[in-house]
C-alpha cells in the first residue's frame, strides 16, 4: 500500500486595506485588512520513496523536475517554492535528514493573478507536509511558516495577508503590527449576508499575470521617503478596511460598495503601476453596465479585477467583461481554511 498525503489552500480576495500589511508600512504604522477566501485552491500531494531523489511537479504550470537527495536543496532557479517549503521542512522538523518523496501540485488560478495563489500554494505544501510527518502546528504557526518560507527564504517581495487568509478562511479583519505580529479576527457573517455578497460578486481575469514586485518597491518607497500624498492614501486604505468590516457585519452591500470606490481611488495613489489602459478599459465597462464598485485584488498592474453588483444586474456586467476579452465568473465563497487528509492506494 503507498500512503498519500494530500491538501489544499484557498485563494482570497482582498475587499479592503491591501498593502498595509506590506513592510514598512505595517511596521511603523500598523495595518489592516478585510478579505474572504474563494472556492478556488492550491492543492498539493506527497509520496514518499526509497529512491535518492527528489521530484517536484507543479500541473498547472508543466514543469517538472529530479533532484539528488540532498538535506538542502539550491536555491538558485527551478521550482523556487517546492524547494524552499523542502528545505525548511526538512531543516526545522525532520533533524535535517533528507527524505526522498514526490511533491505535486496544481493551483486553481494563475500565477500573478492578484488572488494569493503563491501564498496559497506554499499553505498547501506545507499542510501537506504537516499531515505526512504529524507536526505539531496550529494554524498561526503554519502561516507564520508560509510568510518565512516566501518571503525570507524565497525571498518573494510581497505581504503578510495571503498567507493567513490561506490557512485560517472565511472572513477575517487581520491585524498587522511590528515584529511579524499578527491578529485574525474572524468575522460571524449571518447567512443571508453571505449569500448577498456571494450574489453580488463578479470575478475577472483580465488576461495578464503580473509581478508585484515593482509596485511593492513603489509603495515601500512611498512611507520611507513620507511621501505625503501616498502614504494618506496608505492611511485611507487603512482606514477603509475598518468601514468595509462595519459596513459588511450589518449586510449594508451599497456601503461596501462607497468604501470600495474611495479605496480604489487611494489605491491608484500607492503607485503608478497599479492601473494601465487596459484594466480602466475594462473597468470602465462594467461600471457603465451598472457595476456599484470594482478594484483589482492583489497589488495591482493586472490580474483578477472583482466588482460588487446588483444580482439583478449581474448578466449585464459580465457579458460587457466578456465582450472587453475578460474571463469571466460568479464568486463562491469558502469559510474554511487549509485542510490535509491522508489516503492508502495499492501499488
Amino acid at each position: 500500500m503507498t500512503v498519500i498525503f494530500r491538501a489544499r489552500a484557498p485563494l482570497r480576495l482582498g475587499l479592503a486595506g491591501g498593502g498595509t500589511d506590506v513592510s514598512p508600512y505595517c511596521d511603523t504604522y500598523g495595518g489592516a485588512i478585510l478579505n474572504v477566501t474563494i472556492g478556488r485552491y492550491a492543492h498539493a500531494t506527497i509520496t514518499f520513496h526509497d529512491d535518492p531523489v527528489v521530484r517536484f511537479a507543479a500541473l498547472d504550470l508543466d514543469r517538472q523536475e529530479e533532484l539528488p537527495l540532498e538535506a538542502q536543496l539550491p536555491l538558485d532557479g527551478g521550482l523556487l517554492l517546492h524547494r524552499a517549503v523542502y528545505n525548511v521542512i526538512t531543516e526545522k522538523f525532520n533533524e535535517g535528514r533528507p527524505q526522498g518523496m514526490t511533491v505535486t501540485t496544481q493551483v486553481d488560478s494563475p500565477m500573478g493573478s492578484g488572488l494569493g495563489s503563491s501564498s496559497a500554494l506554499v499553505v498547501a505544501m506545507i499542510e501537506a507536509m504537516r499531515e505526512a510527518f504529524q507536526l505539531p502546528l496550529g494554524e498561526y504557526d503554519v502561516a507564520h511558516l508560509a510568510y518565512y518560507i516566501e518571503r525570507e527564504v524565497a525571498a518573494l517581495a510581497g505581504g503578510r495577508q495571503d498567507q493567513f487568509a490561506a490557512t485560517f478562511g472565511g472572513v477575517n479583519y487581520m491585524e498587522f503590527h511590528a515584529d511579524n505580529h499578527v491578529i485574525v479576527n474572524p468575522l460571524r457573517i449571518q447567512r443571508r449576508i453571505w449569500n448577498e455578497l456571494e450574489s453580488s460578486l463578479v470575478l475577472c481575469f483580465t488576461g495578464v499575470s503580473r509581478s508585484s514586485a515593482r509596485i511593492i518597491q513603489d509603495q515601500s518607497q512611498s512611507v520611507s521617503g513620507k511621501q505625503a500624498g501616498s502614504l494618506e492614501a496608505m492611511h485611507r486604505l487603512k482606514t477603509d478596511a475598518t468601514a468595509m468590516k462595519n459596513a459588511l457585519l450589518v449586510g449594508n452591500i451599497t456601503g461596501m460598495a462607497a468604501v470600495m470606490r474611495q479605496s480604489w481611488e487611494a489605491k491608484k495613489q500607492t503607485s503608478k503601476a497599479i492601473t494601465n489602459s487596459h484594466l480602466d478599459k475594462m473597468f470602465d465597462s462594467a461600471m457603465g453596465r451598472g457595476a456599484m464598485a470594482g478594484k483589482i485584488s492583489g497589488a495591482g498592474g493586472g490580474g483578477f479585477l472583482f466588482f460588487l453588483v446588483d444580482p439583478v444586474l449581474r448578466g449585464g456586467v459580465m457579458a460587457t467583461l466578456r465582450d472587453n476579452g475578460g474571463d469571466v465568473s460568479g464568486c463562491h465563497l469558502v469559510a474554511r481554511g487549509a485542510e490535509s487528509w491522508r489516503l492508502q492506494k495499492d501499488n
